[in-house]
């Protein structure tokens, strides 16, 4: 039986998630967390150091197993990695002897798919990301807001439904940072993916989402899930703005006693 709608791609219901310690104790990382995802939304999570966000991602992302709970993509159950879901991770993890498009075409030949099926598209996700001229370059000749492009178009290669993002722009600094927020809700728009980011900026998390899952200290629970309501396209002055500010006081309610998120 699937879960959610017609237009909804993830649905979760009361997942769990309990990991068992070297001596014998158990720790709940996640407790009945419930929510759906429609499809083509952009969604971000929030919550403090150690909440569970990573764990909720990896479990979505069928590499790590709930303990209990219900959990469908496009209503199919996921009980481990699909093809339907590319990862974005904070490191961009890429192989230093393959050049930019040898990089984004991993996924292909892990999948042992034909590459030059896939060699076409690979070219055009490195324009979108705005890397058309770096094809043949090493990562050791990118910066690392390049570098993370790369990822970005590696995730995406194999056309899943949804991308999942744990951090991705957490160890740049902060004008690139700004930067890479602007080029991937232009990616976004392009691709009309299926978005769900995890982060700890909660400013990063308003000026991205429709909407922001705000998750509670460890036991992960669902705090709230706020509906951003700023017009699209949006620039980074919308961050200066009295309606911006609303939101990202709502969500720093949540955690005034704990001081654990950027400002």
């Amino acid at each position: 039986m699937s879960l959610g709608t017609a237009a909804t791609l993830i649905a979760a219901r009361v997942i769990d998630k309990t990991y068992a310690t070297q001596a014998g104790d158990d720790v709940v990382a996640l407790a009945r967390v419930s929510f759906d995802v429609a499809r083509g939304e952009f969604v971000t999570v929030v919550g403090p150091s150690g909440c569970g966000k990573s764990t909720l991602l990896k479990i979505l992302a069928g590499i790590l197993r709930r303990s209990s709970g219900e959990l469908t993509l496009g209503g199919r159950p996921v009980d481990g990695p699909s093809r339907d879901i590319g990862v974005v991770f904070q490191a961009p993890v890429l192989l230093p002897w393959r050049t930019v498009m040898q990089n984004v075409l991993l996924p292909i030949d892990i999948q042992r798919q034909p590459r030059r099926a896939h060699e076409e598209r690979a070219r055009a996700l490195v324009r979108m990301v705005g890397l058309d001229g770096f094809e043949n370059k090493y990562p050791g000749e990118l910066s690392g807001g390049m570098q993370q492009r790369v990822g970005i178009a590696r995730a995406l290669v194999h056309d899943p439904s949804l991308l999942l993002m744990d951090e991705p722009f957490g160890a740049l600094d902060a004008m690139t940072r700004e930067s890479m927020n602007l080029e991937l809700l232009r990616i976004w728009g392009e691709s009309r993916k299926t978005v769900m980011l995890v982060t700890h900026s909660i400013p990063e998390a308003v000026f991205l989402a429709d909407r922001v899952i705000v998750m509670s200290p460890r036991p992960g629970r669902i705090s709230e899930i706020i509906d951003v309501d700023l017009p699209r396209p949006r620039s980074l002055e919308m961050i200066n703005s009295a309606p911006f500010g609303v939101h990202v006081a709502a969500i720093r309610r949540h955690f005034q006693s704990l001081g654990a998120l950027d400002a």
